[in-house]
């Protein structure tokens, strides 16, 4: 069994969900797709990291990814920072011959998305994988199959939520994410639109135009150290985005940091001249499925949404839990982490990867311009070309 040595940068929430990801593949999968090792950290202070080291585990740390980057004895690197120091983590990682793992957004602007993209394009013996993990819970894996299979004729509409209620409370601290030189110009698009424009994207086809509207509703928040000083928010609370895709397809996506009463919701539908699937994440386990083929009949016949009991039905090597075991968040971290290890070892192109990135990237930044002009603002193609247009 080949083994991975990986160095991960940042380790905050997302570099602990990530560092247990890594830790859990001998556990999840007989067997592994590697022996992984961890072999160093990069944190933002020498405190930071050496808690990583004497409680996770790894080798050594440092305060400088480029460290990281430019050792010898590291396979992979991990970038799990703020988002305005994703290009140079690519950047000198690629350099260095190191395969990369990519937390979401891949950047702050389009611009940088391109710088990033070409640099990938330019190590193509080199894996990159951005961490979409949405895309590997069974119910949107099933879904992708529906679709694929044609199961739901041709796409007409979709509505696409992804909602939180993190920054309702107006006391809450400004953290780097309401920070314009930190996350990028989106606030709720950058962090949560992301995830759902790709998982569009992946799902329904590219985008082709969209007409964005988006707001902050709490426009100064304390200071984390100094509560009595209240500073700016920089970055939209809540985006909403009409969208047309290439198919013709027609329909919604809204990102929200201040819908009330739910927690961690991604909501998506969509409708075809065949069918329709609707999705939940607080009821993961399942992918609802209507089949407009069956006869509607007396009382509606057969017809009517379906549950498909997707629960954990990863395929093999995956071992635990049991198919029939509930899924979990952390699981569909470790599956699309797999998919990147697997990837690796076998020396093969994985998905979705920094061009997937770039392409969510281009969304947004239409997004922003649309925000700006209240106009339709088209989405360039994969060539940076002419507009693409349904």
């Amino acid at each position: 069994m080949r083994t991975l040595r990986v160095g991960i940068v940042g380790h905050g929430f997302m570099g602990k969900v990530h560092t247990h990801a890594y830790r859990s593949l001998g556990f999840y999968y007989d067997p592994p797709p590697a022996r992984i090792v961890l072999a160093g950290v990069a944190t933002s202070s020498e405190q930071s990291w050496r808690r990583a080291v004497e409680e996770w585990g790894y080798e050594f740390g440092t305060t400088d990814f480029r460290e990281l980057c430019a050792r010898d004895d590291l396979d992979v690197i991990n970038c799990c920072v703020p988002n305005y120091l994703h290009k140079q983590v690519l950047l000198d990682a690629l350099e260095h011959a190191k395969h990369l793992y990519m937390d979401k957004p891949l950047a702050v602007s389009l611009a940088e998305a391109r710088e990033m993209e070409a640099c990938a394009a330019r190590h193509p013996s080199l894996v990159t994988q951005m961490t979409f993990q949405y895309r590997f819970i069974p119910a949107l894996l099933r879904a992708k199959e529906l679709i694929a299979d044609g199961r739901l004729g041709d796409i007409y509409s979709a509505r696409v939520c992804y909602l939180h209620a993190g920054y309702v409370d107006p006391n809450r601290p400004v953290t780097w994410r309401l920070e314009r030189a930190k996350s990028g110009p989106g606030g709720a698009l950058f962090d949560l639109g992301s995830h759902v424009i790709d998982l569009t994207r992946h799902l329904l086809g590219e985008f082709a135009q969209v007409q964005h509207l988006s707001h902050t509703f709490v426009r100064e928040r304390p200071l984390k150290d100094n509560p009595e000083i209240r500073t700016p928010v920089e970055v939209d609370d809540i985006s909403i985005l009409l969208f047309r895709l290439q198919s013709g397809a027609i329909g919604t996506l809204e990102s929200s940091r201040m819908a009330m009463g739910v927690q961690d919701e991604i909501r998506f539908e969509a409708h075809g001249s065949k069918g329709a699937i609707r999705f939940n994440l607080m009821q993961p386990n399942y992918l609802e499925f209507y089949d407009g083929t069956l006869p509607e009949g007396r009382y509606g016949g057969e017809r009517g949404f379906k549950a498909i009991e997707c629960v954990a039905r990863y395929p093999k090597p995956a071992a635990l839990p049991g198919p029939k075991n509930t899924i979990g968040w952390e699981r569909f971290h470790v599956h699309c982490l797999h998919n990147f290890v697997t990837h690796v070892v076998s020396g093969t192109p994985a998905l979705p990867d920094i061009a997937d990135g770039a392409r969510t990237q281009a969304v947004m930044e239409a997004a922003l311009d649309s925000a700006r002009s209240g106009k339709w603002v088209d989405i360039v193609e994969k060539t940076w070309g002419k507009p693409a247009r349904p």
